[in-house]
């Protein structure tokens, strides 16, 4: 089948080689000329797991193409998927400048009938107002499909490629049968393609997100409530996770959620239904409780170093938001940098992937580290912040040997309580009991 793919942001360049993967001709387009000739090469401008050697093989192959030319890339595609950018306006609310403003252009190009797919995460009404401008400016029959996508950063391909389902809004049964076609090998397993109108299934993106987010926030409620009754949160994720009703995914607590989607997706939902003059106030308190959330670490620093910083030095383990990811995107981290240096203290960073984003962003703030243990040397503390895999079991007694003193602070509760007084350390995660506190406060 023949596709086009209008924009190659990441949800965009996932999903338009994920359908060539499949064997379908794809055509990604993208304004960026510079972006487009660094596709062409084979060269992805994001960090995901998989996606380099799919890009790799489908443009060798001949299946998956990149251009500036709307026009050449929607001319003989049979469906036209928009993955454009939504970013959140100065109110909260989604903008569809972007999503609005192709569609436009391709109506003034089109001359046959054609799927148009939202893939982008639009508000309620969004395939309305598309249809409307394509009813305004072709006489060309098309079908305007909402097609959330439920893709996950850093194990986005195995999502695309074996997802749990599959949500399309259309009451268009010649889009259902031509999208059928196009997803059943992706469902052969027995996952479902679940088919409903346009709005339900705008919503049913937003609710996805916004509950998970919930969870998350929750759990970090939970977590402090622990701390103040010398509860585990570990144990009590264990106890409410074996419940199937609850399910044991998202509840983990931390130093909250960040990244492109939970934060602009829960604004968005809560704009939504304010502006539907509903008030929604469980996402508002999921709001509130994430932006504090993201420097409960710095709280706890202060508490420890009885609220001078200044000339202290800090080093990061982790700046994505999450890990197997470069995006920095609403990541804590962010929030806990710029908290330090307001308070004059100095930043050693490491991460994997994201140094070069945030290096971009901060320039000269930050110091950024060549390994985890470079960040160590001379540093007063070590706050981990992302928990990617090179984090969870390090060289204990390396990691003491280069600190100042043995002090962590863990946003992401990656080592064990145990194993942390094994080892000699003052460590202070979310939810559990301080280990160390009284040796490690006497020694100041």
């Amino acid at each position: 089948m023949k596709i086009a793919v209008i924009g190659t942001g990441y949800v965009g360049l996932v999903t338009g080689t994920c359908l060539a993967e499949t064997g379908n001709n794809v055509t990604c387009v993208d304004i960026n000329q510079q972006k487009v000739e660094m596709l062409r090469k084979g060269e992805s401008p994001i960090y995901e797991p998989g996606l380099q050697t799919l890009l790799h093989r489908n443009i060798a192959e001949g299946r998956l193409s990149f251009t500036s030319n709307l026009s050449e890339a929607v001319e003989d595609a049979v469906v036209i998927f928009l993955a454009l950018p939504t970013p959140p306006g100065g109110d909260g609310s989604a903008d569809l400048s972007y999503v609005l403003g192709a569609s436009r252009d391709i109506a003034l190009m089109i001359s046959s009938y054609k799927v148009i797919v939202t893939k982008s995460t639009v508000p309620v009404g969004t395939a309305d107002k598309v249809k409307a401008i394509f009813e305004q400016y072709s006489d060309i029959e098309v079908a305007v499909v909402s097609n959330p996508e439920f893709l996950r950063e850093g194990v986005a391909i195995e999502d695309f490629m074996k997802p749990d389902r599959i949500v399309i809004g259309t009451t268009d049964d010649r889009a259902k049968k031509i999208l059928t076609e196009l997803y059943t090998p992706y469902v052969r397993q027995g996952n479902p393609i679940i088919f409903m109108d346009e709005r339900s299934s705008e919503l049913t993106k937003y609710a996805a997100n916004s509950f998970l987010a919930t969870k998350i926030s929750f759990m970090n409620e939970v977590a402090n409530l622990c701390e103040r009754v010398g509860a585990n949160v570990d144990m009590v994720r264990l106890g409410i996770g074996a419940d199937e009703r609850i399910g044991k995914r998202f509840l983990f607590s931390g130093i909250g959620y960040g990244g492109s989607c939970f934060p602009k997706d829960v604004q968005a939902l809560a704009k939504s239904a304010e502006e539907s003059t509903y008030d929604f106030k469980i996402l508002n308190a999921v709001m509130e409780v994430n932006a504090i959330q993201k420097t409960v670490l710095v709280d706890k620093l202060n508490k420890y170093y009885n609220g001078d910083l200044n000339g202290k030095t800090f080093a990061l383990w982790g700046l994505a938001f999450k890990p197997e990811t470069d995006d920095i995107r609403e990541a804590p981290a962010l929030e806990i940098i710029d908290a330090l240096l307001q308070q004059g203290a100095a930043v050693v960073a490491y991460d994997p992937e994201a140094m070069p984003n945030v290096k971009a962003l901060l320039g000269e703030k930050v110091a950024f580290a060549d390994n985890q243990y470079d960040a160590l040397s001379g540093a007063d503390a070590l706050l981990v912040l992302t928990e990617w895999s090179v984090f969870r079991n390090p060289d204990f007694a390396r990691v003491g040997a280069l600190l100042k003193s043995k002090v962590i602070f863990d946003g992401r509760n990656l080592f064990g309580l145990e194993q942390m007084v094994d080892h000699g350390f003052y460590y202070n995660s979310v939810g559990r009991k301080a280990i160390g506190e009284l040796k490690a406060q006497s020694a100041l």
